[in-house]
């Protein structure tokens, strides 16, 4: 009794066993399968009369010399050392104002007219030191004179000297104030005093802010200007990590704004800013190689960037195709058959495209003219 269980069982067994080999066979009789139609469905087959209305020719990958053209962006900014706060020496009002935000100006122009009496009593003193320096100089040479024979003591002569040399002093000191807010000393009469001072431009350049109004009262740590020159105007560029170790410095690159994008200025990459930020970019700083008006603080920019590369292995551009985001060639098999594959591109100029990882291209014959047509005929052969 008990060994015909065990037969029974053993029969079972084998038969279980077998039944599991023959679904792995038919598993992988199926992978296979699919295997073999996803490669066919990659394959496509040309009559003779399709390739002559194609024109099928082919090419192999080629060295070449080639350059990368990286596209950048970013904006106008100034050097802080080129941003001026314009105060007034001394205090006073606000009598007149000649510009107005975002005017152009020149060295030495004439930005705003202060007025306070305070410029009358400073050129009155001098005024005044003036003419006691002079009537101290004769009382000196007349004491040395006078010393000399013996006529007046030491005592008197040095006093006489103690009282011109501090005369000349203060005349001296009075005198740099009255440059400083623009008055000429050495032409200073009694007939030309003036209250008011006038405020000039310490370069060319434009207006970038103005902070007060006329009529108001202003302290000497007040600004009234904050002015602009033109001369610092730097370029902030966006360079992506994958280009960063294509820029250097003293590069030339082409810059142009968004309203006039083919209207292109020369300029330089002068600095690299050596970090990589959060979203995976670095900053490049550029300078116009000469100035242009059409560039201003805060606008944004974009430019190009011309790169020379080593030699590389490339194809000519009519036979690389793009299908569903992807890039693709066709080998020719032989015998009128061609293999659609994947392949990964690099840098691309007007006639050829660079090919990444080129080794597995390297003695196959790829399809130059007709590709496209190859991948709407295996698309239709798909359908």
């Amino acid at each position: 009794m008990n060994l015909k269980y065990i037969i029974i069982f053993s029969a079972s067994t084998i038969l279980a066993l077998s039944s599991c080999s023959g679904k792995k066979d038919e598993e992988k009789t199926v992978y296979e399968n699919t295997k073999f139609k996803e490669e066919e469905h990659n394959i496509v087959q040309l009559s003779d009369q399709q390739i002559r209305s194609v024109g099928v020719t082919t090419t192999t990958v080629q060295e070449k010399t080639m350059q990368k053209l990286i596209l950048l962006n970013g904006k106008v900014e100034i050097a802080p050392s080129h941003i001026s706060s314009v105060s007034s020496i001394m205090g006073g009002h606000i009598k007149s104002i000649n510009v107005i935000s975002g005017s152009r100006f020149s060295k030495g122009q004439v930005l705003a007219i202060v007025e306070d009496p305070q410029f009358i009593q400073l050129q009155q003193d001098y005024l005044v030191t003036r003419a006691q320096l002079e009537s101290a100089r004769l009382n000196f040479t007349r004491q040395k004179e006078l010393n000399a024979s013996k006529a007046s003591s030491d005592k008197t002569l040095q006093t006489a000297q103690a009282e011109y040399t501090t005369f000349a002093a203060t005349l001296k000191g009075l005198e740099q104030k009255l440059k400083i807010i623009g008055i000429n000393a050495q032409g200073l009469t009694s007939s030309n005093i003036r209250s008011r001072i006038n405020i000039y431009a310490p370069f060319s350049g434009f207006v970038s802010k103005i902070l007060v109004n006329n009529g108001q009262y202003i302290n000497p740590s007040d600004t009234l200007f904050e002015l602009i020159n033109p001369a610092g105007l730097l370029l902030e560029l966006k360079v992506f990590e994958n280009d960063v170790n294509d820029i250097k410095n003293g590069q030339e690159i082409l810059v142009y704004n968004n309203q006039n994008p083919d209207k292109k200025a020369n300029a330089k990459i002068v600095s690299i800013v050596p970090n990589i930020e959060d979203g995976g970019s670095s900053i490049a700083v550029a300078k116009l190689s000469a100035p242009n008006p059409e560039f201003m603080k805060g606008m944004y920019i974009n430019a190009e960037v011309t790169v020379s590369s080593l030699y590389t292995l490339s194809l000519p551009n009519e036979s690389v195709i793009s299908f569903e985001n992807k890039n693709y060639v066709f080998e020719d098999l032989g015998n009128k058959k061609y293999k659609m594959i994947p392949i990964n591109t690099g840098i691309s100029d007007d006639h050829f495209t660079e090919v990444v990882k080129a080794d597995h291209f390297k003695n196959k014959r790829i399809v130059q003219k007709g590709a496209y047509s190859l991948l709407m005929l295996l698309k239709n052969k798909a359908e």
